[in-house]
């Protein structure tokens, strides 16, 4: 029975983990076994902050959008409930752009929600 060798496959295994490890710091980027470590934990940070950048940006509109209602003498509660009452469906993306960009639409749409 001949002799099985792995030195390509194991080769190419340590190649895919260094090109992921290229631009870290120090010995993370050139030894393989710190390296592995280094890219399971960012693999891990990736997953975990894909989930938080949703949240993020939601709180961020909400923000936006309560300072523009409060300029315009609303809360942001009170804001949310008169545009569902109005039957006015636009999401916090579009609202959030709406008080930052157009604040003149953004006026229409605090006296919608005030009425």
């Amino acid at each position: 029975m001949s002799k099985v060798k792995h030195a390509v496959a194991a080769h190419k295994r340590k190649k895919r983990v260094m090109k992921l490890a290229e631009g870290q710091w120090g010995g993370r980027s050139r030894f393989h076994k710190r390296a592995m470590e280094s890219v399971a934990k960012g693999m891990m940070y990736s997953y975990r902050d894909r989930k938080a950048r949703k949240r993020d940006f939601r709180s961020l509109w909400i923000v936006r959008i309560n300072a523009a209602c409060r300029e315009n003498g609303i809360s942001y509660s009170r804001f949310m409930q008169g545009l569902k009452k109005a039957k006015i469906l636009l999401d916090r993306k579009v609202l959030a752009s709406l008080a930052v960009t157009d604040s003149k639409a953004f006026a229409k749409l605090v006296e919608a929600a005030k009425a």
